[in-house]
């Protein structure tokens, strides 16, 4: 059966998958009997089960916040009227913010989803062997979320059962650190478990795990009580590296020729997809993806009236950052005079025409159900991207950089080049930790990452991320022209610079406040956080024997 089958099924199996709160989630008692003593029989109940961690319970962070906080808050996206960006990109947010809430509930479905999960399958009867890779793939799910929690908010709720919550809802928040090895601990025991080829496509895998373990141990790396300490810890960089080295050299994955092919329905779950959100053709609501919806520049792009997208656009600060003829560009953002074939194929495909003074976004554009019976309204049918092996191949590069100044290591720069060569670029013969950013921040823009590789930075270089802020003049509106040819932007001296309030960069602005409704409902958010008492130890060793 395929994977989408299977979500069609979810609801056979889903034991806590609700549109509430997260305290309401945490308080429901879920009416799980039946599906635990007549649903948890067989492989394919599993995977009925598993189903819903792919779509449903990651919704609300995906329909919004995804991109909002991802390339909002790194100022890649200027959206002035988006309730939905111009919060996080003016530095602004606070805890009624309503993507930043919906975000927290997100998670938290996805961790308790996955805890319900792992209950069940324990319970059950079924080969142990076949248990514990159904619930290694619930747990990597868990893990993802908790990183997420953990760069977001820093100290955080962790729990492993739904019912020890509803029994005493008012709980202490634990240390960011201990929430980082509860993520390290659940992707461990994923990479451990889950089998080398996933059983469907779109299913996570070990090398899945390997990989998003590169990307937490480089996090937790320069994590430490000195935010400018200017080191990282050398044994979570070897780890790092090491993770991304068993992706690269032994898992199934390898680059698609072309940039662009990566953003097309046709190609989701293709050979650089790691782990990606599978949203449901014709699917209803809680399981579609809306992104098309907030970005296409008109209805001309979707063929209905769900185009939001005028006003939601490049940056001047990220259109900077490409190179001449660098081919990621056009297929992340829409200038005048771009071409493209896929989208409004029965008129010859669709010249973006408007004037040149702004770009707007192409990633997650994908057309109307004219040009790909997938697409339907405020439903493009294309997955979300949570790790890709690009993504993979720069962590490999920054974990060999690691506090040196640059590097010249041959497999790292074979890493980086592969991307840069692919976009139509000069390979780089050295890197230092600017060239990877940039490169970060161009091959991964509108995929919801570089807020997060400025907070990671942040963690040991706090003071240069809060100049490298500075710098983005965010309050700044500056009226530019753009030429699509040769991806050049310039001050348009025609047009007075206008200035806008935006909040204050300093070290607050890495960490999100509370929803305010949590910490009204649990006062003890306000409290300092208690350590956690791990009942495991960490598989690091066994990982990497």
């Amino acid at each position: 059966m395929s994977i989408n089958k299977l979500f069609i099924r979810l609801f056979l199996a889903t034991l806590f998958v609700a549109s509430y709160s997260c305290s309401e989630d945490l308080e429901i008692e879920p009416n799980d009997q039946i599906a635990r003593e007549n649903f948890f029989q067989s492989e394919a109940d599993f995977r009925a089960a598993t189903a819903p961690l792919y779509n449903r319970v990651w919704f609300s962070f995906n329909d919004k916040f995804y991109f909002g906080l991802g390339d909002g808050r790194s100022y890649n996206l200027y959206a002035p009227f988006s309730d939905y960006v111009y919060p996080f990109s003016d530095l602004t947010e606070t805890g009624l913010t309503g993507p930043l809430v919906e975000a927290w509930r997100s998670f938290y479905i996805v961790i308790q989803q996955s805890n319900n999960t792992i209950a069940a399958i324990t319970e059950s009867s079924v080969d142990e062997e076949l248990k514990s890779q159904y619930i290694a793939e619930a747990r990597f799910m868990r893990g993802t979320a908790y990183w997420y929690i953990a760069s977001l908010w820093g100290d955080a709720i962790i729990t492993t059962s739904q019912a020890a919550i509803i029994n005493n809802p008012i709980v202490n928040k634990n240390p960011r650190n201990d929430v980082f090895e509860f993520a390290i601990r659940d992707l461990e025991y994923a990479a451990m478990n889950l089998p080398e080829q996933a059983g469907q496509a779109g299913r996570v895998s070990s090398y899945s795990a390997y990989g998003m373990l590169s990307r937490v141990y480089l996090s937790y790396s320069g994590l430490s009580d000195n935010p400018n300490s200017g080191m990282r810890d050398e044994e979570l960089l070897d780890l790092a590296q090491m993770a991304a080295a068993r992706v690269i050299n032994e898992g199934p994955y390898s680059l698609l020729e072309d940039y662009e092919d990566l953003f097309m329905i046709e190609n989701n779950n293709n050979s650089e997809s790691m782990f990606a959100l599978q949203w449901v053709p014709n699917g209803e609501y809680g399981v579609n993806n809306t992104h098309q919806s907030y970005f296409a520049l008109g209805s001309e792009i979707t063929g209905d009236d769900a185009a939001y997208g005028y006003y939601t656009r490049a940056s001047y600060d990220v259109l900077q950052e490409y190179e001449t003829n660098d081919l990621r560009r056009q297929a992340t953002w829409m200038a005048d005079g771009d071409f493209y074939p896929e989208i409004n194929q029965a008129n010859g495909g669709y010249l973006v025409d408007h004037e040149n003074t702004y770009v707007n976004v192409k990633k997650g554009v994908v057309g109307s159900n004219s040009d790909n019976p997938d697409i339907t309204r405020q439903n493009s049918g294309l997955n979300t991207y949570m790790l890709r092996l690009g993504e993979v191949y720069l962590n490999y590069a920054e974990a060999v950089l690691g506090n040196n100044a640059s590097t010249s290591d041959p497999t790292a720069l074979m890493y980086v080049n592969a991307l840069r060569e692919r976009a139509g670029l000069e390979p780089k013969s050295s890197l230092t930790f600017e060239d990877i950013l940039h490169e970060r921040r161009v091959e991964l823009a509108m995929e919801g990452q570089f807020w997060y590789d400025l907070v990671r930075w942040a963690y040991y270089e706090q003071q240069e991320v809060i100049s490298y802020i500075d710098n983005q003049e965010r309050d700044v509106i500056t009226p530019f022209t753009y030429e699509a040819e040769t991806n050049t932007v310039s001050i348009d001296e025609t047009r007075d610079v206008t200035t806008r309030a935006v909040g204050d960069a300093d070290g607050s602005i890495f960490l999100l406040p509370y929803p305010e409704s949590e910490v009204v409902q649990n006062p003890l958010l306000r409290e300092e956080p208690v350590p956690y008492e791990f009942t495991e130890e960490r598989l690091t060793d066994e990982l990497f024997q």
